[in-house]
């Protein structure tokens, strides 16, 4: 019994001991794993850190990744600007490429920049680049501006218009088609004014310089003179680039303006005219009316007097201030009356009346 008792004990040692072995075992093989894949995963860009100068270590790599930080651009882009011949002094350090990355900023196109205008010898630090690509402009395009000028249509015919539109002081509509060419201020890039400013400038310019020419045939003859009192504005203050020149690349003469509104001018004056005339007539005819009206009213009036006429005779007779021989004398001169206005041609209606009253009145006496 003891025996077995040793015997066993001693077994369930020499079984322990595997199991310790065992898990020992496959505690290395997950360390060589964890390794295996962490060397997979940062080895290669350590390397190529490395074997460039680029000064990024390993814990550098692995602390990138906890701030969610993608280390290929980082390592890349600092790659890039060693390999051009930019360094740490020049602010293209590691800490430096992360904060913009954190940022929002395209940490490539900022690193592209700081070269093409190292190469092109264009005064431009890595701050101002950064601070330029993440006020939303596109540092490498405006280094490349720099460079190599563009040009700028004016107007933009993706905005509807085609020409800018001016007149002459003799009435001429021409048309001009022009060409901006500016290259990048970079200095004045952040804040600076961009394309629809430039091409809104020109184009009042140029409307003005139409407008100040006697003729527009000065204009025709000379469009270089529409370029030079542009160009003597400084259209380009305020703005992210600067004016090299103004090109009238076309004119064409238009509509008579000044023909066009003096017609309208006179279509208007001629209406004012035949408005005021009308009311003259209407006037006119109004008083014409009242005139009517009055003359009918004194008509009136005579017809009562006359109608008096008789009584009066009648009044006469009975108080004896008439006799009659003076009724027949006045009846004499009254039919002498009637003939000479019946030879003359005019209406004697109202002598007849005044006769046949006093008819009638002498009957009554």
């Amino acid at each position: 019994m003891f025996m077995d008792t040793l015997l066993a004990q001693a077994g369930g040692n020499v079984l322990s001991w595997g199991t310790l072995v065992v898990l020992l075992l496959m505690g290395i093989g997950l360390c060589a794993l964890i390794a295996f894949l962490f060397f997979a995963k940062y080895a290669s860009l350590y390397i190529q850190a490395k074997m460039t100068d680029a000064n990024i270590g390993l814990f550098e790599l692995v602390v990138m990744s906890l701030r969610k930080v993608d280390a290929r651009i980082i390592v890349r882009s600092k790659i890039m600007a060693i390999q051009a011949g930019l360094t740490e002094k020049d602010g293209v350090t590691t800490k430096s490429l992360e904060a913009h990355y954190l940022a929002g900023g395209n940490v490539p196109n900022v690193v592209r920049a700081l070269i093409a205008a190292n190469r092109a010898d264009i005064p431009l630090s890595y701050k101002r680049a950064a601070a330029i690509d993440l006020a939303g402009r596109n540092v490498l395009e405006a280094v490349q501006t720099s460079v190599n000028p563009k040009v700028i249509p004016c107007p933009d015919p993706s905005q509807g218009r085609l020409t800018i539109d001016g007149v002459a002081k003799n009435g001429i509509q021409l048309k001009v088609k022009a060409k901006v060419t500016v290259r990048t201020n970079i200095d004045r890039l952040v804040g600076g004014a961009t394309d629809e400013t430039i091409i809104a400038r020109v184009g009042e310019g140029i409307v003005n310089a139409i407008g100040g020419a006697d003729t527009h045939n000065q204009v025709l003859e000379r469009p270089d003179s529409i370029s030079k009192r542009v160009l003597e504005k400084g259209l380009d203050a305020g703005t992210a680039y600067e004016i090299l020149s103004i090109d009238i690349a076309d004119i064409d003469v238009g509509d008579n303006i000044g023909a066009n509104l003096q017609a309208l001018q006179a279509e208007a004056d001629t209406r004012v005219a035949r408005a005021k005339a009308e009311e003259k007539r209407a006037f006119a005819v109004a008083s014409e009316q009242e005139q009517i009206a009055c003359y009918q009213e004194n008509r009136a009036k005579l017809v009562l007097a006359e109608a008096e006429v008789p009584l009066a005779i009648a009044d006469a007779f009975r108080k004896g201030h008439l006799g009659i021989t003076d009724y027949y004398h006045l009846r004499n001169i009254q039919a002498d009356t009637d003939m000479r206005t019946a030879i003359a041609g005019t209406n004697a209606s109202a002598s007849a009346g005044v006769g046949t009253s006093n008819s009638r009145g002498g009957q009554s006496t």
